[in-house]
């Protein structure tokens, strides 16, 4: 049944569907994630909060994050993608929309709330890799899975554009309830992505798994023949997850590139406020355009993927990330001509910061026997999340979290802070070159083939 999929030369448009359901909904939940930092440059001042404060509701997510693609992952695996994929955005959309009902300088009941958002988030992303990826064949794997995340920027392209455009008409309050957008994005997903056909033949439904190929192919159900015998419904457990030590270590260190991104992400507005002496809605419109850039190096992440392989072009993207980053520390106050290198710098990190996105992304999926694959997946992804936490908390504990969030304290640690944001591309290059598996061009069925173990032999008698 598989083989016809794995035949494919081109997706057909039912598969575009599953494709652009993927791909909007990663890119609504990462608008509703990263939304707060953009409405935190409005009242951080007002507020007089101290960096351990705007840290504290910035990473508050982070720590959901952890827990929360662990257990979507698992319950993924359990109960099926589809499900976990609409109970997901609903919670993220939800509880991002409640946020525009803070009290005044009720920071503690904005935290709360972005500890929802960033546990529904992650459960998105646990399992709508593994959903999107037993869809598609294994030569259009990469490319297919690494374009799905391309539009993570786009998240925060659209969370600059309402903040530049509609910040100072509708006010943060506004910009929070515009986060329940998302939530119509679950009708949707009702409407065009069926589950998983690997799914279903792991769980033994093998007429529903036919339909779902056939919806899938656009082809009569009948012409997918049957095969004579089926192998059991496989059934295992979470715990199963640490007899692969070597994918937990890669696709963990891998993960947590995202700590020096996500950290400038969430820091990007206050930051550019701070450093250039700027309005947060010019600050604003500059992130635009260094979110235009992040799609452009997903999109060039994903077609690298394919042809040069996931490890050598993930550590290269990694490199590069690495010393843009740190460079931007060094050169923030630095002009060359009429450009400020500081920005320019942030442009070219994130374009190599997102390059590999789309491929550690698809390639911590790829590291799982098949009924493992979301509980996998989500245990390192979960793993990977706590870049969420130390990424903006870091900063926040170099800079001096006691401090108020004022320009003199920003450039007092900006070197040492966009060090630490390097240091953790620099882990990332090491995992890709040394830990990790090499999974281009390979189905999933070799891949499965690949984990299994053997069978100990029974002993006389």
């Amino acid at each position: 049944m598989l083989e016809l999929l794995e035949q494919q030369q081109s997706l057909t448009a039912n598969q575009w569907k599953i494709f652009t359901a993927s791909i909007l909904s990663i890119m609504l939940d990462f608008f509703d994630f990263l939304l707060i930092g953009f409405t935190l440059a409005f009242f951080v001042r007002d507020w007089h909060l101290t960096y351990g404060q705007s840290g504290l509701i910035l990473f508050s997510s982070g720590v959901a994050a952890v827990p929360g693609a662990i257990f979507f992952g698992w319950l993924g695996d359990k109960i099926g993608r589809r499900k976990v994929f609409m109970i997901t955005i609903l919670m993220f959309s939800l509880a991002t929309g409640a946020m525009a009902l803070t009290p005044d300088r009720g920071w503690a009941y904005l935290a709360a709330m972005r500890f929802i958002v960033g546990f529904g988030v992650v459960g998105v992303a646990s399992v709508d890799m593994p959903l999107l990826q037993e869809f598609v064949p294994a030569s259009k794997r990469g490319l297919i899975s690494g374009l799905s995340i391309a539009l993570v920027p786009g998240g925060g392209l659209l969370a600059a554009a309402f903040a530049a455009f509609l910040g100072a008409i509708v006010g943060w309050r506004g910009l929070f309830a515009l986060g329940l957008v998302p939530a119509l994005l679950a009708f949707l997903v009702r409407v065009w992505v069926p589950e998983s056909p690997r799914w279903l033949l792991s769980r033994g439904r093998v007429e529903e798994a036919r339909r779902s190929l056939a919806w899938a192919l656009q082809m009569p159900v009948e012409q997918i023949v049957l095969p004579a015998s089926l192998p059991p419904p496989q059934k295992s457990s979470w715990l199963e997850l640490f007899r692969y030590p070597r994918s937990i270590a890669a696709g963990a260190l891998v993960g947590l590139s995202q700590t020096g991104a996500v950290g400038l992400g969430l820091w990007m507005v206050t930051l550019l406020v701070l450093v250039l002496r700027i309005s947060p809605t010019e600050a604003s419109f500059l992130v635009i355009w260094i979110s235009l850039v992040q799609i452009v190096g997903r999109g060039v992440g994903s077609w690298i993927t394919d042809v040069i392989g996931r490890k050598t072009a993930g550590a290269l993207c990694c490199a590069l990330a690495a010393a843009a980053t740190s460079l931007a520390g060094y050169l923030h106050a630095v002009y060359i001509g009429a450009v400020l290198m500081f920005f320019a710098l942030l442009l070219l990190q994130g374009f190599f910061g997102n390059g590999n996105s789309a491929i550690s992304y698809p390639y911590m999926a790829e590291m799982w026997p098949a009924s493992l694959r979301a509980s996998g997946f989500g245990l390192v992804y979960g793993m990977s999340n706590l870049g969420k936490f130390i990424g903006p908390a870091g900063l926040s504990v170099i800079i001096g979290a006691s401090n108020y969030v004022t320009p003199k304290a920003t450039l007092a640690g900006i070197v040492p802070g966009f060090n630490y944001f390097a240091a953790w591309y620099v882990l990332a290059v090491i995992a890709y070159l040394l830990i990790g598996l090499e999974t281009r061009g390979r189905t999933i069925e070799e891949l499965d083939a690949s984990f299994a173990r053997p069978r100990p032999v029974a002993g006389p008698g």
